[in-house]
């Protein structure tokens, strides 16, 4: 895996039954320990500004599906450091071939850590205090589709 939280490798269209039904892109999780879904906290995505909220994107876990309704609940499915996860977006038609921007952030509970800190975590914004090996970061790449 690369050290970039946002992979290159793994960025393309989705294509169903012939036809391009959305994109997709991995990401991997910047923390030593793995998380179950249910600690996962999904932000709303931005490609070339255009955004795409956190119910629109599915997980997908070793080989697995998972909506953010399915994950909030998920207390048994373990996200290991070790696989990068494969997020999905619905767009028909897909993205152009070309450059596209990332903007994309999430974050995740832990036990250790004070609830204060985490009442407040917002995937989608740098929090007061950078902690990006705990995931809380929103991470941006331009990635190429071809």
């Amino acid at each position: 895996m690369e050290k970039e939280v946002i992979q290159s490798v793994g960025f393309r269209n989705i294509k169903e039954n012939g036809k391009i039904t959305g994109f997709q892109f991995k990401v991997r999780l910047p923390y030593y320990r793995g998380i179950f879904l249910s600690q996962l906290r999904p932000g709303t995505l931005y490609i070339d500004g255009e955004k795409f909220e956190k119910e629109e994107i599915v997980w997908n876990i070793k080989g697995e599906d998972y909506t953010l309704e399915e994950m909030k609940t998920d207390f048994q499915t373990h996200w290991a450091v070790t696989e990068p996860a494969v997020l999905k977006v619905k767009k028909e038609g897909g993205l152009a071939q070309g450059f596209h921007d990332i903007t994309y952030g999430f974050c995740f509970t832990s036990s250790y850590m004070p609830p204060i800190i985490q009442d407040h975590l917002d995937p989608d914004e740098e929090p007061f205090v950078f902690m990006p090996k705990f995931g809380h970061h929103v991470n941006k790449r331009r990635l190429i589709i071809v």
